[in-house]
């Protein structure tokens, strides 16, 4: 979402991709892959998917990629009534079913988006809407973010019903097509599928390679995030001529309230997935003071040492707690006039757990000014959600396809900063986990900026990933 984080750790540590050479809709020999006709449509889809420009407002594709992926899952043996694209605006969702053998059984959900941010043409080095496979990336406006990711799953699901696999478990795709921007389909999706059991959601989680060796050193999954949500600061005042300046100055009024925000710090807390994020990052971490400053803050969230140390770091110190910055400030309408109206944007993060409306308090009792009001700006287009429970068989299916995928390689929970489709199927009490199996450095995650890009060489551990997960959580 344009709101929210990419989906993968933003973490110091990274590595070198293992580079994979791939022709425009084939896998070459080399990759010994044992689904060749799977790893071919994942990148057929996905570069098909990116040169179809599925940005919100005139000329919206979305629901040409919908149809895109519609037709190759028919082509794989779904019944086309068993998919639905429903138009929303210039938008549109897609939810397809494949009926489970037990329909006493709650569905899994394998949810993502297929909608992307703009991009403009002039600012990259190759056109963003025009896919580009070279030195093993496939470069492209929605490739990380997370087209490919979406062809990946579809070309799995594809493969395991060619191979004769049946679910026992109903197992439905659900693909958004606003979620970079109102996420009004996300929101209809959840509450349409309000009753399943659990969501994959592929455009959250993700690996992260080590710089040096080359090798995966470590796979997260998002457990929980942090609610979006901005609010308006307003002064208002009858202004007036500036060669007679009034003691209540608007804009005066208006910096006083945001110095009061700025120094503010919210308190720090733990939940089970940040708890266990800090305990497992710790090991990764090659400063010593900082991996310190992890333990010691995984076992007292209140450490102010540890607190000192980490709310530095920009990577860290969004998941200690809710975080609330000014982002935007407008006021004055003339050179030589007092100000008659200031606003200013405060964007938050939210640790679960926090309505909208206590932090909205929480920002009036901190500035402490009668003359500025705080209202909420984001209204419907976000929502406030739990962290996922540590689910036994979801942790379970995850390392044994991550397991498989890549095997040796750490698992362990993070929240994210928010925000994403997760948070609307939590918000209706379903358990969801950001999921996705791709891995990258973070000098090569350009989600949301320039010259975005995913590596290749997740194509056949993410097929593994995804024809283990699959079937231990549909079986």
């Amino acid at each position: 979402m344009n709101t929210g984080d990419s989906h993968t750790m933003t973490f110091r540590l990274s590595a070198l991709c293992l580079s994979v050479a791939a022709a425009a809709i084939s896998m070459p020999a080399a990759a010994k892959t044992p689904w060749p006709a799977a790893a071919a449509q994942t990148l057929d889809l996905a570069r098909k998917a990116i040169a179809l420009r599925s940005v919100e407002g005139e000329g919206n594709k979305t629901p040409e990629v919908d149809d895109l992926f519609r037709n190759a899952l028919v082509a794989g043996g779904w019944d086309p009534a068993d998919i639905r694209i429903v138009p929303l605006g210039d938008t549109a969702y897609m939810i397809a079913t494949w009926p489970g053998s037990d329909p006493s059984l709650s569905p899994l959900v394998i949810s993502g988006h297929l909608d992307v941010v703009e991009a403009d043409p002039a600012d990259w080095e190759r056109d963003p809407f025009t896919p580009v496979v070279e030195n093993g990336f496939l470069f492209g406006r929605g490739s990380s973010d997370m087209k490919f990711s979406a062809a990946l799953a579809v070309s799995a699901l594809i493969q395991m019903r060619k191979d004769g696999w049946k679910p026992r478990r109903t197992i439905v795709v659900a693909f958004s097509g606003d979620e970079e921007t109102s996420m009004k389909t996300s929101a209809i999706i959840a509450k349409e599928l309000k009753g399943a059991d659990l969501v994959i959601n592929i455009d959250g989680g993700g690996g992260t390679f080590d710089e040096t060796t080359g090798k995966p050193l470590f796979w997260n999954f998002d457990g929980a995030e942090k609610t979006y949500n901005d609010y308006t600061l307003a002064v208002t005042n009858p202004g007036g001529h500036s060669s007679m300046p009034r003691p209540d100055n608007a804009i005066v009024q208006m910096a006083t309230a945001l110095d009061r925000i700025g120094a503010y710090r919210f308190p720090t807390e733990l939940n089970a997935v940040t708890k266990t994020y800090f305990e497992n990052a710790a090991k990764f971490e090659p400063d010593a003071k900082i991996a310190g400053a992890m333990r010691a803050f995984a076992a007292n969230p209140h450490d102010e040492q540890a607190i000192a140390t980490l709310s530095v770091e920009p990577g860290i110190v969004g998941k200690l707690g809710t975080t609330c910055v000014p982002t935007m400030v407008s006021g004055g309408h003339a050179l030589n006039a007092l100000p008659q109206s200031v606003t200013a944007n405060i964007n938050c993060r939210i640790f679960p757990g926090h309505t909208r409306e206590e932090i909205r308090k929480d920002l009036e009792r901190v500035v402490d000014m009668p003359v500025v009001t705080v209202t909420d700006a984001t209204g419907d287009a976000s929502i406030a959600s739990p962290a996922s429970p540590m689910r036994p068989d979801f942790l379970a299916a995850a390392k044994k396809a991550m397991g498989k995928a890549w095997p040796g390689v750490p698992v362990f929970p993070v929240q994210a900063s928010g925000a994403s489709d997760n948070m609307w199927f939590r918000a209706q009490g379903i358990d969801s986990y950001g999921a996705s199996p791709i891995f990258i450095k973070d000098s090569d995650d350009f989600a949301h900026g320039l010259n975005e890009r995913v590596p290749l060489s997740n194509i056949e551990p993410g097929l593994t990933y995804y024809m283990t997960l699959i079937p231990e959580l549909a079986k």
